[in-house]
């Protein structure tokens, strides 16, 4: 089993590569492409601002290979973000009101709103989840780990919901796309349980 972890040089990707360790398997962190093309499943991390991860996508030529690969990939927290349409995360001082992200799935990612809770969303929380095969022997409402302030709406792709004074996609699914706004690196079981069934199920 070879799996890749795509880097776009906007994290420390150890956290993720020790989580598969502890599963067994020696996950490679890498940016070239034709390394990848050997890949069984891969696997977008995101850490900082949703720029920052296109910004890397673009920089390595990662975008065309992304969306063309038919390998199980899977989005964790801003990986996941950016398979939307487009994201409200802009830089300081920009002029635009969005940037433009993969449209793997058609869905916008916006900041929480203001209800009175801290923000970002950072702590343990619930996921209500499908029937899909990631959340295989996943009970429902589980508790993973969250570390975020902006977030996706929930649409036809969402397979996985958390409410935080709104509801949002927690986790996302479209053909051999997947997503997860939790950190299942750092979600105990159930997140050492996603893994698994990310690695087994597709």
């Amino acid at each position: 089993m070879k799996i890749y972890i795509i880097d776009t040089g906007s994290a420390n990707l150890n956290s993720v590569v020790q989580a598969f360790k502890r599963l067994g398997y020696d996950a490679v962190v890498s940016s070239d492409i034709s390394a990848m093309n050997d890949a069984d499943r891969l696997v977008l991390p995101g850490v900082g601002t949703a720029c920052a991860v296109m910004d890397g996508v673009e920089k390595y030529a990662l975008r065309d290979f992304i969306l063309n690969t038919k390998k199980p990939l899977l989005g964790i927290c801003l990986g996941m973000q950016i398979q939307g349409t487009s994201s409200s995360e802009v830089p300081l001082n920009s002029s635009d009101d969005v940037i433009t992200c993969l449209d793997i799935v058609k869905a916008g990612v916006t900041k929480l709103p203001d209800t009175g809770l801290r923000l970002p969303h950072m702590g343990w929380n619930t996921v209500t989840h499908t029937d899909h095969p990631l959340f295989d022997g996943i009970r429902q409402d589980a508790y993973f780990y969250f570390d975020h302030s902006f977030a996706m709406n929930v649409g036809d792709f969402t397979i996985g919901s958390t409410e935080y004074g709104v509801k949002f996609s927690s986790a996302i699914a479209h053909e051999n796309f997947m997503g997860v706004q939790f950190h299942p690196e750092k979600s105990s079981q159930a997140g050492e349980k996603l893994l698994n069934n990310f690695i087994n199920n597709f």
